[in-house]
């Protein structure tokens, strides 16, 4: 059925599914909501901020986390080619997918790279980022010499 890509469908996708159809296990590309922001799951504890980031697709190697400024940011990348030719050498099908995303948390000045713990598994990263106060800095007395 053609449907309008203003319902986020591409009606593309339905005339080529009678020439090639879709295996499930030929489309593992890495999936993002529709808002093509990571699915999060924030959840707090009493020491820490414990957070579920959903990643489907993507491996270890592709995902990266870094802490600057007090910003924590986590990028993912996937590059994925498939080529099919036959006999001939003529391409009967041929596809690429690149996909990049990025999405950043604000956890505070005070926490450092070693104070972050992460751990990627099943296509799910999950970061725990511990709560720090602030020490109120002690104002040092600064004595002058007499002589």
């Amino acid at each position: 059925m053609l449907v309008p890509s203003i319902f986020n469908h591409n009606f593309m996708d339905d005339m080529f599914d009678d020439f090639f159809p879709r295996v499930p296990a030929a489309s593992a590309r890495p999936q993002l909501n529709k808002t093509g922001l990571m699915n999060t799951d924030v959840k707090e504890f009493d020491d820490r901020y414990e957070l579920e980031i959903d990643l489907p697709g993507y491996k270890k190697e592709d995902v990266q986390a870094s802490l600057k400024d007090g910003y924590m940011t986590i990028t993912a990348q996937h590059e994925e080619s498939k080529d099919e030719k036959d006999d001939d050498g003529k391409y009967i099908r041929r596809e690429r997918y690149s996909g990049h995303c990025s999405r950043s948390f604000y956890v505070g000045d005070i926490v450092t790279e070693e104070d972050i713990q992460a751990k990627f598994a099943d296509g799910i990263l999950k970061i725990d980022i511990p709560k720090k106060e602030a020490k109120p800095e002690i104002e040092e007395q600064k004595m002058i010499s007499i002589g």
